[in-house]
Order: C-alpha cells, then structure tokens, then sequence
C-alpha cells in the first residue's frame, strides 16, 4: 500500500507500507526512490545502490511491516529553510505513524536520519527499538556539522548565479578535488540543515541517554572519518572514532555497538543495503 500523506508544511510525501500486518513495524525513512539511466550510473561512481530504498524494503519485508518514505529525498524536493527543527521532523514522522495507522514501531535512520531517531526517540514512547548508523549516540559531532553545513550554505548563496559545471557530477569521489569543488546547490535546501543543526547546538546527548530504555543499536564503518578541507571548514567529522571511543560506556547504557570492519568501509559504503542488512536484521528479529 501507497499514500500520499501531507506533512506539517502542507507538502505531501510518498508512504508506504508492505509486509505482513502481524509483524512488527520498522520505520524506514532511509528508503530512497530508485534511479535509472546516467543517474544510476553516477549513484554507482560513489558506491551508492541505485535501488537502495527497494533492496531494503525487500530485505526486511519476509521478518517485518516496513513503513518507507524518502525523507531525504522529499527535504531536497520540498525544503523548509526555516523550520526544519528537529522537533518539526519528529511531528512529521509521528505524523506519518498515524495516518499509516501505526502506533508501535521501530526506527532505524543513517547519517543525519540517525540522529533524528535519537530526537524521536526522546520524544515519543511509541518506539520499540532504535537503530542509528553512522551517527555516534554520544558526542555527536553537531558542532563539526554546523560548520560543514554553514560552509555549505555560505557557497551556495555565492555560486547562486554561477554557470554550472556539469563535468562535477560525472566523475568518481577519489577524483574530485575537495577543496576546490563548486557547491551549485539550491540554497534553501542547504540552509535548512544550517536550522537543524543550529537547533541542535546546546543539546546534550549524554543527560538524555537514561530516558532510552528501549533496545538500541549504534553502527559505522571503520574507515568513517571525514576531513573537510579550507572550504568546509576545515573539521574533521570521525565519526567511528568518536563510537569507538565511547564503545564501553554506550554498552554500560544498554547499547549493541558495531564497527564495520574494511579497508573501503567509509560512511558511503556503510550505509548500502547489502552490508546494513546483515546486521541489522538479525538484531531486529532477535529484540523483537
């Protein structure tokens, strides 16, 4: 079954929900439309799975009712430079739950959509379990991707009028120059994360960590460090590091923690279907 349900902005986004209505649900917001053609192909350069929201859908469906929407995806389409807190993004997933008639269910978000599982979770007692990838639950670098994003958003009000040069999307992310690239981006669709992560400035994941009693899951690659150069900033967002740091003391809050191991285990690869499942489904089935 598909939907199209209307968010808090009056935008209306794509639901659906497959799988055996007797099963637990997992929400997936994770769940990208799938391209084809040149864009495949470019998806393919930066190791991405063209049909990543379908392999996972089809992934999880035998064990679980999956509740997908590309969230991501919709922001990019239909941004909110302005209130894209992280209190108006759980509204519209708590939104999304009911007209989906959900009421329990389990989140499982990577990057940015992990750390908003972190704000639902904080905010809702609807969730079962939460599962966050690449995206520490304590010492999240907020701070380091305020800088990135505001970086981004200073370039891409900059560029606005500049010509496009279109060579950028056809080459592989070993290729690009980083600290010369030209950010030609809608400037409301990056200014909107400069909200979320101003919004996020004074909060404090570890105060909030005895609230969540559900099962939970933190995971990143072991090659998940990030180092901006000149035009972002010049931070460094390692993620693993800061998991791998934290490992035992998220495990004495009742955390499972996994580091993916692999030389090419970046924030990329760590988030494709092939490798996410393996994990996370097992875990899912066993805390269900």
């Amino acid at each position: 079954m598909e939907k199209f349900i209307k968010l808090m902005d009056d935008s209306e986004l794509k639901v659906g929900l497959v799988g055996n209505p007797n099963f637990k649900t997992i929400m997936l917001p994770v769940a990208k439309e799938s391209v084809y053609g040149e864009e495949s192909e470019n998806l393919k350069l930066w190791g991405v799975d063209p049909e990543l929201g379908k392999h996972f859908i089809e992934g999880l469906q035998d064990n679980f009712q999956v509740l997908y929407f590309d969230y991501e995806g919709h922001r990019l389409k239909h941004p909110t430079p302005e209130n894209l807190t992280p209190e108006n993004i759980v509204k519209d997933l708590l939104l999304i739950a009911d007209e989906m008639n959900i009421n329990k269910f389990s989140y499982y978000g990577y990057s940015w959509l992990a750390l908003v599982g972190l704000q639902l979770a904080i905010r809702t007692n609807r969730l079962e379990s939460l599962i966050m990838g690449g995206f520490p639950p304590i010492d999240g670098p907020y701070k380091e991707m305020m800088v990135v994003t505001k970086k981004t958003y200073e370039q891409a009000m900059n560029n606005q009028n500049a010509p496009f040069n279109n060579e950028q999307e056809h080459i592989s992310p070993k290729k690009v120059d980083w600290d010369n690239i030209q950010i030609k981006i809608d400037i409301n669709q990056t200014k909107q994360f400069v909200t979320m992560y101003n919004n996020l400035m004074k909060f404090d994941d570890r105060e909030i960590q005895g609230h969540l009693t559900i099962p939970k899951l933190a995971f990143a690659g072991e090659k998940d460090t990030i180092v901006y150069g000149e035009n972002f900033g010049s931070v460094t967002v390692d993620i693993v590091g800061i998991l791998q740091k934290n490992k035992q003391e998220l495990e004495n809050k009742g955390w499972n923690v996994e580091i993916l191991k692999g030389k090419s285990m970046d924030h990329t690869k760590a988030m494709q279907p092939k490798t996410v499942l393996s994990l996370i489904k097992p875990w899912l089935i066993q805390n269900s």
